[in-house]
């Protein structure tokens, strides 16, 4: 007999504001006991020391994250110069410095370097996983830790402000797998000096917003007339950009049993197949049938 999954069935999307000084699975964590959901998860990790938008999904919307985390990014971060860490953010040892401070205009005209698509190598503090083991336990080991050199892809990278002769303020919209400590660490170099980040905040992920988003603490205050909660987004909230096609009652029970169904007129590729306002499945369609990749037990 299989197992009861302890909690209630909760179905859909919450725009969480990380606090500092918090884990990401921590976060999980709490959602999953103030709400009581049986299943919860994040889309896209944080750093503890960092701040922003964590999409987190409850129930079957868990089955969406991967869409969520393939979105772009946004981040604003602070830059720390003459000053490099172990892990590269604020968290880490010292282990080197200079003396050399870069002024607007420099760092200004290295900013279309860093602009496009990039090359980066990841901290060596990251959650990359080397011979099935996580690169920051490896380092905190005292292990060199080798990651290989990854394209990514930064959107836009803007300087909005010079605090004092240490510090800047930056603006990026990035794709999947970029690392912000590691384009720190690079523009600094560019420059001539070294750095680590002292502030991160991440603004955005796909459609979620940290000008919509909820804190922890209002969440448990809110959570208390759950009929009432009105930040639980849908389901589909991550599949945004997915198409929506309608198939009939008939169609939708094979759908839910693995079974494919015949969609005429519709072109090839990956699609929500909706029951009315239901999801049922994720799809493809390929030459006018209709596959489940992922069912909804909804």
């Amino acid at each position: 007999m299989a197992r009861r999954r302890k909690g209630i069935p909760i179905h859909g999307w919450l725009n969480v504001d990380k606090p500092a000084d918090m884990s990401s699975a921590t976060a999980v964590a709490i959602v999953k006991r103030v709400t009581n959901a049986q299943k919860a998860g994040h889309a896209g990790t944080l750093d503890p020391f960092a701040t922003g938008v964590l999409p987190l999904a409850l129930g079957e919307a868990t089955k969406t994250t991967p869409y969520m985390m393939d979105g772009t990014k946004e981040y604003t971060f602070t830059a720390r110069w003459g000053e490099s860490r172990n892990t590269d953010d604020i968290e880490g040892e010292v282990v080197d410095t200079s003396a050399h401070r870069p002024d607007r205009d420099a760092i200004i005209a290295i900013l279309p370097q860093f602009t496009g698509t990039i090359r980066q190598t990841p901290p060596a503090y990251s959650a990359i996983k080397i011979d099935g083991k996580r690169a920051y336990k490896l380092a905190r080991d005292g292990q060199d830790v080798v990651i290989p050199e990854r394209e990514v892809s930064i959107l836009s990278l803007s300087l909005e402000n010079i605090i004092d002769t240490d510090h800047a303020i930056f603006r990026v919209s990035c794709g999947k797998g970029t690392y912000i400590r590691a384009l720190a660490r690079d523009m600094a170099v560019s420059l001539g000096t070294v750095a680590h980040l002292t502030q991160l905040r991440r603004t955005r992920v796909g459609p979620f917003s940290d000008k919509d988003a909820i804190s922890l603490d209002k969440l448990e205050k809110l959570w208390q007339c759950p009929a009432e909660f009105e930040d639980l987004l849908p389901l589909t909230t991550a599949l945004d950009d997915i198409p929506a096609v309608a198939i009939s009652e008939t169609q939708a029970n094979r759908v839910r049993h693995g079974n494919d169904v015949v969609i005429p007129n519709q072109a090839d590729g990956v699609v929500c197949a909706m029951e009315g306002n239901i999801p049922v499945a994720i799809c493809r369609i390929e030459d006018n049938n209709l596959f489940p990749v992922r069912v909804f037990n909804i």
